[in-house]
């Protein structure tokens, strides 16, 4: 998912994704830590749409948000 995907969530979306994709996070780790995760790509994915949303949060924070054309 991008960004400008992710731009149409309100704060309360963005909020309930963050806390999926931690949750899909730690369950990625203990995978790891038990041998058992065969895609280790996914981490990177899902680490990158954390910190997007976080950005977008941020942005929204601050009253940054990026104006249509």
């Amino acid at each position: 998912m991008n960004a400008s995907e992710m731009r149409e969530f309100d704060e309360a979306e963005l909020a309930r994704r963050v806390a999926d994709f931690q949750q899909e996070l730690f369950n990625l780790r203990f995978q790891y830590a038990t041998r058992q995760l065969t895609n280790h790509a996914r981490f990177r994915v899902v680490r990158r749409d954390i910190a997007r949303i976080r950005t977008l949060q941020r942005e929204r924070e601050l009253g940054l948000g990026v104006e249509s054309a």
